[in-house]
């Protein structure tokens, strides 16, 4: 089956056991539909670039799925029509990567993955 991640932004005035609530919901639909949730992340309430729907502010939520089509529509459409999701972002990937999302990863662990950048020379 098609390996997908989803991230999910649900409205900010939401308590955060109902955020992880519509994890649940979502996860529970992809698995009715034929689907696996092979991981799901909580991201916490993050300021966003611009107002959707009056918000600054929106819960995140992280799932990486292996599941068919169909499932994966209709998780999409349930989520478009449910009152507290803001926004739904799918995509298609090859692999899932192992260990947590760089969201999660603390921002030393991120700087070390980058390694040396070298000498850039003078400045002009």
């Amino acid at each position: 089956m098609p390996l997908y991640e989803h991230v999910l932004i649900a409205r900010q005035d939401l308590s955060n056991a109902q955020a992880e609530g519509l994890i649940e919901h979502f996860s529970s639909v992809l698995t009715d539909n034929g689907g696996k949730v092979v991981d799901h992340e909580y991201w916490g309430v993050k300021t966003m670039a611009y107002k959707i729907n009056k918000n600054r502010k929106g819960h995140y939520a992280f799932l990486r799925t292996d599941a068919p089509a169909p499932a994966v529509q209709e998780m999409e459409r349930l989520a478009r029509l449910h009152d507290d999701v803001m926004r739904v972002l799918t995509i298609k990937v090859d692999a899932h990567v192992e260990g947590p999302s760089i969201q999660m990863q603390k921002r030393d662990e991120r700087d070390r993955d980058r390694g040396d950048r070298g000498d850039r020379g003078p400045r002009r």
